[in-house]
């Protein structure tokens, strides 16, 4: 009974976390799909660098946090 609660908190958590890691990649997927589809009027204006170097920071903090979320998985934290 108890380790059933314990896995039903884990998934619980496990959702909470994995939940904004996916909106991390969905943000990636828009803001690189804004950045092409506009690359020659953000170099015009000279915009284009920040905007790459801002979606690399998105797919930066989406890899790392699903790294994060990985190995607390496999430490069995969630």
């Amino acid at each position: 009974m108890e380790v059933e609660m314990l896995n039903n908190k884990n998934i619980k958590l496990r959702i909470v976390w994995i939940i904004p890691n996916v909106f991390m990649y969905l943000l990636f997927i828009g803001v690189g799909t804004f950045v092409l589809i506009n690359a020659d009027g953000l170099r015009d204006i000279n915009r284009l660098g920040i905007w790459v170097f801002m979606l690399l920071l998105i797919l930066f903090a989406a890899l790392f946090g699903s790294y994060r979320i990985w190995t607390w998985i496999k430490q069995g934290k969630i």
